[in-house]
């Protein structure tokens, strides 16, 4: 048994058993909710073929954690992987107050090495659809992450009404271990992982089988069966007919942009990134890894039917199959597979359908607007480079090298060598063309960081560009750490500064993730008020491993006192053990 007091230091101790939780109620009302999770690798078959996962208290993917708005999370991690550290990052959670529980390594705090415990400890200040994931080397590849999902708090109302909830958790998944993708992605010459093998949905995806065999005359792939397999069979949502119900998405893939839809059905889109939008119906949506959404839809179709619920893969030639579950209909059985075929996915590279739906997205009526002008402005070129004959990912010819010293660290602790402390370039050269590869393709590592104004309020420009190869461009999610941010513009080529103009100050979406399109820019503003050391990085996990990313700092100086295992490594750790 363990006990744990809780951040309050309120004179009570809670003892919960291992791997289990216990919930503590406040006299505000709030609550403190407790767990006790072990992380370690296992065998598994996500998508019907037996693989190794990392798994959270024998679970894939991770439980779910459920709270409401001003509650306090703990987590007692344990680390019971053979050979690697691992931290955990609370994604869309701004840790206002605890940014050593970020969970990033090398920024936030150190890794947490085998057999060691460390405690997270935090606030979910609003209601939401949120996540959680590993952020140390590719762990969410190998099956990392779970749900976080926070309710409105006692006595409040969502703005929207529904009869019942449903959570689906989509990503990615490789037979290929995700040690062995950090190297081939580390390796001159450069091995490219290849694309996935499969698309999970609540972990669970079909390898070499379709459920919608019957639908595909040209295709010889047969119909899944799932006899003695029950980790990778679909989760089928049981609706009643004539209902509203809301259904959470939330995006964790490694590489994978989605498309996601319902057959026969409208869905209308009330929540972005933990933030209400003005709802606005569609009959189908992208979602880029790191983003998550409430939708709502009425089971207004024939109840003597099924019907397909589809994932396709989008902005990459999809060479992954569909993923696919069932709306099952009440009195309907389940085992009934849908008699209509599946919807059908919008071409892969339709980036004008992309960026419609995206500009649909507008915050709700009575949302925080962005202050009317920028106190200082960061364009971000991203690029693709070579670094000694190794393809690397770059930010304005810069890529991302962690160093061994968390930086929220050692700068609390005023340290010096930690890490470069050159500015990093503000905007790349002007007369770079980034509809062209590169005439000179070197660029350099680096560990600097953005040291923000406490307060100011910061314009990011990010700007893509064409990769190594002609006609080349990506797309890029990125995700900001400890912020929101609104989403102002995209725009297609060279950002200008006539492209101001385009602007919306009015009622744009608040965020923590937004996509880059291919050959474009998308303007972000945030205000620089959460002291700590946060990431802005590409989401995608093997453009973050080659060095996709910056980092930025504000107002550390009033951070108070930090917990000493989360710096017990590096020059940090040093110190305190000097002092200890």
């Amino acid at each position: 048994m363990v006990v744990l007091v809780n951040q309050a230091g309120l004179n009570a101790a809670f003892i919960f058993l291992l791997f289990g939780s216990a919930i503590l109620h406040l006299a505000s009302g709030s609550t403190t909710r407790l767990f006790k999770w072990s992380v370690q690798h296992q065998y598994w078959s996500p998508d019907c073929v037996e693989n190794v996962v990392i798994t959270i208290n024998g679970q894939f993917p991770g439980p779910t954690i459920r709270a409401r708005a001003g509650d306090t999370i703990v987590v007692e991690l344990t680390n019971q992987l053979e050979t690697e550290g691992v931290v955990i990052h609370w994604h869309g959670i701004r840790q206002f107050g605890t940014p050593w529980a970020d969970g990033t390594a090398s920024i936030s705090q150190c890794a947490i090495n085998p057999g060691e415990t460390f405690i997270y400890r935090f606030k979910v200040p609003k209601a939401g659809t949120y996540f959680y994931h590993g952020h140390y080397g590719m762990q969410r590849s190998a099956g990392l992450y779970g749900s976080l999902i926070v309710d409105v708090a006692k006595g409040e109302k969502e703005p929207f009404q529904y009869d019942g909830e449903f959570n689906l958790l989509l990503s990615d998944w490789w037979h290929k271990a995700s040690e062995e993708q950090e190297v081939a992605l580390s390796s001159k010459p450069f091995r490219w992982i290849g694309e996935p093998q499969t698309l999970l949905i609540n972990g669970r995806g079909q390898y070499n089988c379709s459920l919608a065999a019957k639908f595909n005359k040209s295709s010889d792939v047969p119909t899944c069966q799932f006899s003695g397999n029950e980790q990778c069979a679909p989760q089928t949502l049981h609706v009643q007919p004539n209902k509203t119900y809301r259904l959470r998405l939330a995006s964790t893939t490694a590489l994978a942009s989605l498309n996601f839809a319902i057959g026969n059905h409208k869905i209308k889109v009330v929540e972005a990134d933990g933030n209400y939008v003005q709802p606005f119906v569609v009959d189908e949506m992208d979602i880029y890894s790191g983003e998550s959404y409430s939708i709502l839809f009425k089971t207004d179709q024939d109840p003597s039917q099924n019907y397909w619920i589809s994932l396709s893969v989008r902005g990459r030639l999809p060479k992954t199959p569909e993923a696919r579950t069932i709306l099952n209909y009440s009195p309907s059985s389940p085992s009934n597979l849908p008699n209509s075929p599946p919807p059908v996915a919008p071409i892969w590279n339709d980036y004008n359908h992309s960026k419609t739906f995206s500009n649909k997205i507008l915050s709700q009526i009575g949302s925080p607007k962005p202050p009317p002008s920028f106190d200082r402005r960061i364009i971000l070129l991203n690029t693709q480079n070579h670094i000694d004959g190794y393809i690397k990912w770059s930010i304005n010819n810069v890529s991302l090298l962690l160093p061994t010293t968390p930086y929220l660290g050692s700068i609390k602790f005023g340290l010096k060598g930690a890490f470069d402390h050159k500015k990093p370039p503000q905007t790349y050269p002007i007369d770079y063309n980034v509809m062209m590869p590169a005439p000179n393709t070197n660029a350099t590592y680096g560990n600097g960081i953005y040291m923000l104004d406490f307060n100011s309020t910061v314009d990011v420009i990010l700007q893509n560009a064409n990769a190594l190869a002609v006609n080349v461009s990506e797309i890029h999610p990125w995700h900001l750490h400890g912020h929101d941010f609104w989403v102002l513009a995209y725009g297609d080529g060279k950002f200008t500064k006539e492209d101001e103009k385009k602007f919306n100050l009015k009622n744009p979406p608040l965020r923590n993730t937004a996509v880059i399109f291919p050959y474009g820019w998308t303007a972000l503003r945030f205000v620089a008020n959460n002291p700590g050391v946060w990431a802005f990085h590409c989401h995608i996990e093997p453009h973050l491993h080659m060095g996709m990313g910056v980092v930025f700092a504000e107002g550390v100086h009033l951070i108070g006192k930090v917990p000493n295992d989360a710096f017990s490594c590096g020059l940090t750790g040093k110190i305190l053990n000097h002092k200890g």
